[in-house]
């Protein structure tokens, strides 16, 4: 919070008007005017307040997600997208993403690079442009780095790098893009459902950086199987990561597989979702690993546009990027 040097004259008037406003948006915390968000905060903790999605054209393109929100008949306000070690932050696309009112969600990997040499300040240059391209841009961005890092089947995970490896990493890239004033992102800790899953995935606990680096958590896991509820996929992380943070959680990827049942597990995730008091949904509409992609069945399309209803509450108004 900014602190200021107020003359004695000023002070009632000032006092007053605060006043005001904070009546205002306490009245009105609901509205999309209450949920504007400037470079100096990260966004607003609203339970059901965002809708995500994934698809293969980003960020080359918002082809996929015009297709999307057509098919679905939803405005997501999230788009996420993956960046490669060493890969600049797309601004170009975060900036169409801006006009259209959504946040870029930027999921860092640090693939094929080890995690001790950002530690020890091997990469800082990269880091400070990275971070110095997000406070310019100006609006604002999530950031994740090394997500599923509980799972074993990345190069940054468990059974290849240490947690306390990991945990020096995470901290030490936030602390970068800190001292390069981006202030306009939200961090997102994001690791994988420890049921379910390509594998198995550890406790999350001995992965986490702490609060002062972290703002939001996220949770990875999909639906494979028609057995499979949303509280036997993700209660039983939620319940852990309540052992160490009380940090708001958005489910960060999360899709259906065909033979799961789409369009009931579709209602299944987004009633669990909203009882659970989480974020919001992102989902996944990728056909590559396994199909995902929700084109093909009218009914989970149908069952997805019913039941996003509610989520992605906290609308941002469109922004005036420049092309």
């Amino acid at each position: 919070m900014r602190r200021f040097l107020l003359r004695s004259g000023t002070v009632m008037v000032i006092l007053v008007a605060i006043a005001v406003v904070v009546g205002f948006g306490i009245r009105d915390k609901n509205s999309a005017s209450a949920l504007r968000v400037t470079q100096q905060s990260t966004l607003p903790a609203t339970a059901q307040g965002y809708l995500g999605v994934y698809t293969p054209t980003m960020p080359e393109s918002t082809d996929g997600l015009s297709a999307f929100e057509t098919k679905t008949g939803t405005r997501p306000n999230v788009a996420v997208y993956y960046s490669g070690w060493l890969e600049p932050f797309q601004t170009q696309f975060a900036g169409e993403l801006a006009r259209r009112g959504m946040v870029p969600l930027v999921q860092i990997d640090p693939e094929g690079i080890s995690l001790s040499s950002i530690v020890d300040g091997k990469y800082n240059s990269y880091l400070a442009t990275f971070a110095q391209s997000v406070r310019s841009f100006g609006h604002p961005v999530i950031v994740s780095f090394g997500h599923e890092m509980n799972g074993n089947w990345y190069s940054w995970g468990n059974g290849t790098t240490s947690p306390v490896t990991f945990v020096a990493a995470w901290q030490h890239l936030v602390k970068v893009f800190r001292s390069n004033g981006a202030s306009n992102v939200t961090w997102l800790w994001t690791i994988n459902s420890v049921v379910g899953g390509p594998g198995p995935a550890a406790s999350p606990q001995p992965w986490w950086p702490g609060t002062s680096y972290v703002n939001w958590v996220g949770v990875d896991g999909y639906f494979y199987y028609k057995s499979e509820t949303f509280g036997t996929l993700f209660g039983q992380t939620i319940a852990a990561i309540r052992h160490f943070t009380r940090d708001p959680v958005l489910i960060t990827e999360t899709a259906a597989a065909p033979a799961a049942g789409q369009a009931a597990k579709i209602q299944e995730l987004f009633a669990g979702a909203r009882s659970a008091g989480m974020l919001g949904v992102v989902w996944f509409d990728d056909g590559g690993y396994r199909d995902w992609v929700i084109d093909n069945d009218p009914a989970a399309l149908a069952a997805f546009g019913q039941a996003a209803q509610g989520f992605g509450g906290a609308v941002l108004p469109p922004a005036d990027v420049p092309d």
